[in-house]
């Protein structure tokens, strides 16, 4: 099973930091980073989904991805 997260935040160094953390926890990149202007907050937004293969279990809704 692959498991899918799609990190979002301010395109700022805590967001940087956030998808460096999840690489070195075993996700990779997927596909480019994605940015958008948040006209409300008056700052970019940035977003990168990541993916990680998870050993051979049934999908479940209720847990924690972290916990594949």
């Amino acid at each position: 099973m692959l498991i899918y997260r799609f990190l979002t935040g301010e395109d700022d160094a805590s967001f940087c930091h956030k998808v460096t953390k999840a690489l070195s926890e075993g996700w990779q990149l997927h596909g480019g980073p994605t940015y958008a202007f948040d006209a409300h907050n008056k700052k970019m937004r940035a977003g990168q989904a990541v993916t990680r293969p998870a050993k051979d279990q049934p999908y479940d809704p209720d847990k924690k991805l972290s916990e594949y």
